[in-house]
């Protein structure tokens, strides 16, 4: 099949996109409001960007811009990565709550201190990004009021959780980051395997 998006009906009961960009790590962004109120909330869209210096970028649906406009006011957010074991907590931060009403409270997680920025780290959770904003880019929507936007920050603290480093390497099988697939479909990974370049040169 072929299809023109935006132009031409691709003709399946849901659109395919995200069904064929996957799996998508899943970014859980901590965020403060200009006045303290703290949210969280996980984006799929989500990635690293640069490896030196580290950086990452989550990128917000017009519906959903709590955390692009915090960090917008701020400066600053946290990236943690989501591990298995907390997929019900995950999906209770989707929830369409006020801007005001805590995610952390509605969830029933444990909030801890950052070492650098303000928002808060999650307890339980095996990795963090702290993150300065560096730059915050608008993108086109299908309703211009309210558009896409993402929100690219450099990372100036990483806390590992000393369980999942292995021989000196981060092991994601220890954890199982969750990972997002199309529709309502997620994916987690249990098993890696180590493929050299020079055996392909």
């Amino acid at each position: 099949m072929f299809y023109e998006p935006g132009k031409t009906a691709h003709n399946l009961p849901h659109d395919p996109f995200k069904a064929c960009v996957v799996p998508r790590p899943i970014g859980w962004i901590s965020t403060l409001s200009a006045d303290g109120h703290a949210n969280l909330a996980p984006y799929s869209f989500f990635n690293a960007v640069c490896g030196a210096p580290p950086m990452v970028m989550f990128s917000a649906s017009g519906a959903s811009r709590d955390s692009a406009a915090n960090a917008r006011a701020t400066g600053e957010f946290v990236a943690a990565i989501t591990p298995k074991s907390m997929l019900r907590e995950i999906n209770l931060c989707s929830a369409p709550l006020p801007a005001n009403e805590d995610e952390f409270v509605h969830a029933g997680l444990e909030k801890m201190p950052a070492s650098v920025v303000k928002p808060h780290l999650i307890k339980g959770v095996p990795i963090h990004m702290e993150c300065k904003v560096f730059q915050i880019v608008d993108l086109p929507s299908p309703n211009p009021e309210k558009p896409n936007t993402m929100v690219i920050g450099t990372v100036v603290g990483v806390h590992i959780d000393d369980a999942v480093i292995v021989n000196g390497m981060v092991d994601i099988t220890l954890f199982e980051p969750l990972t997002r697939l199309g529709y309502q479909e997620y994916a987690t990974i249990s098993e890696s395997f180590t493929v050299r370049r020079e055996d392909f040169w």
